[in-house]
């Protein structure tokens, strides 16, 4: 049958529209450092740590020099990271327990179930921290597998977890970033044909800190610097893994910290760089995360991003990059940075609330940040001493060490910053109480032993 010139361009039309309609989505794979600081990558400033594989996304794609996590300890900055959202909406303040008998709300919408509208492989490896009873695990927040230590890797009974199962109660911690990777390959090997979604969660660097015997003592740092070492050792077989399978292309990796250094932790608690302070504290090199993004072809190299962002900022961006849209009855609270990714503009707001547990402590916009007075902290084995302060103003891109109070000088763009603050606080709405994370146990049958034994002349 002889093909009329209409019917020909039919035909390619349609085939056209057919290749259009299959074209698959990006995979996307975010790798999440515990309590690695803003100085702990060469491409932040480190010259005692070598991290060329980690640099690379920020020689091929893009570097955030101001992006912050929600909070300033894990579960809840690992909470906002999965839905976009601010923890205190969810009630999490705190870290999560082996104790623990809550955790991420079972109604949130994760990236990873919003992400099987789309039909994506979803996968995690390495550590959760959002509760670790069944309801609160990956696989009922939309994740189709699951490997990994549920919770800090600091925690009494430490396990890894197959799916919802404990297959190992005795973990060899040298070799966790290794079996993580192995993991990471061996989960895009079986998907390879379809779009995934992998996050990556790295216990390490939080302490105790471990590192298998091919980077003991290959950094300038110690411990800690092998440890990242082995990291960015990880992301280079990762990277290499996408190449090989000619999956590259069509994946956005993403690298970042759930928070800053534990500074108490001195050898072992990395560093924030030129920032003050770290985790636990509100200051920016408790919240301000090294943050690092790469899509070949797609993410023009070498770009820089000066601008204000956020961990909550990638689910709205993933669901944008994917097709997706927004619960319009479910507050978001990060920003879409596609238009930043893609070199076409800027976030959509330079505002940023700051929060110490239910408390809002301090509030950024544009370059300017403020804290309100602090009562000080004198230091103990879990936290570092911190001087007090009053109602403190610093111009953040001059002074990234918040040293130099400028209010009593700018005393109308500090009261401006208040009402600034108190507004972006009271749009939030009613947020709920705080989750009980643990209560203490009681031992009053001790102090009874103890006393009795006293009366009786006994120690």
């Amino acid at each position: 049958m002889k093909l009329t010139p209409l019917v020909f361009l039919l035909g390619l039309f349609a085939i056209s529209c057919s290749n259009e309609k299959t074209e698959r989505p990006p995979n996307i794979i975010h790798i999440f450092a515990d309590d690695l600081g803003y100085g702990d990558l060469s491409s932040f400033g480190a010259t005692d740590i070598a991290t060329p594989n980690i640099d690379r996304l920020a020689n091929e794609g893009i570097k955030f020099t101001d992006f912050y996590s929600a909070a300033h300890i894990c579960s809840p900055s690992r909470a906002a990271l999965m839905t976009g959202r601010l923890p205190q909406r969810m009630g999490i303040h705190g870290v999560f327990f082996p104790e623990s008998y809550t955790g991420m709300p079972e109604d949130e919408e994760t990236i990873a179930e919003k992400l099987k509208e789309k039909n994506y492989a979803t996968g995690i490896v390495g550590k959760w921290h959002l509760g670790h009873l069944n309801k609160f695990l990956p696989l009922q927040q939309g994740f189709d597998s699951y490997f990994g230590i549920p919770y800090s890797n600091d925690m009494e009974s430490v396990v890894y977890l197959d799916g919802n199962d404990v297959v190992d109660f005795d973990v060899d911690q040298h070799y966790t970033t290794k079996t993580y990777t192995e993991k990471v390959i061996d989960f895009i090997e079986n998907h390879k044909a379809e779009p995934f979604f992998l996050y990556l969660s790295h216990n390490m660097p939080h302490v105790p800190l471990y590192v298998s015997e091919d980077f003991e003592g290959t950094s300038n740092r110690g411990l800690y610097g092998d440890v990242i070492q082995e990291i960015d050792w990880s992301v280079g077989e990762i990277l290499n893994k996408l190449e090989q399978d000619g999956l590259l292309e069509n994946t956005l990796v993403i690298f970042s910290s759930d928070n800053g250094p534990w500074l108490v932790m001195e050898d072992h608690g990395g560093s924030a760089g030129h920032l003050r302070e770290g985790k636990q504290f509100t200051f920016d090199g408790g919240m301000r995360v090294p943050t690092l993004a790469m899509w070949k072809g797609k993410i023009e190299p070498g770009q820089v991003y000066e601008g204000l962002a956020s961990q909550m900022d990638w689910f709205p961006t993933i669901m944008n990059l994917v097709g997706i849209d927004l619960n319009p009855k479910r507050a978001i609270d990060g920003k879409d940075l596609t238009d930043v990714l893609l070199n076409k503009g800027q976030r959509a707001s330079d505002e940023y609330l700051f929060f110490d547990g239910g408390q809002v402590q301090a509030f950024r916009k544009g370059d300017w940040k403020l804290k309100l007075p602090y009562e000080g902290f004198k230091g103990a084995g879990y936290k570092s001493a911190v001087a007090s302060h009053d109602t403190l103003l610093v111009n953040i891109k001059n002074n990234p060490e918040e040293d130099v109070n400028l209010f009593k000088d700018n005393r109308e763009k500090g009261l401006e910053l208040i009402t600034k603050m108190k507004e972006a606080h009271e749009a939030l709405g009613e947020l709920p109480a705080a989750q009980v994370l643990r209560t203490s146990a009681d031992n009053s049958h001790y102090i009874h032993v103890q006393e009795l034994l006293k009366s009786r002349g006994k120690n």
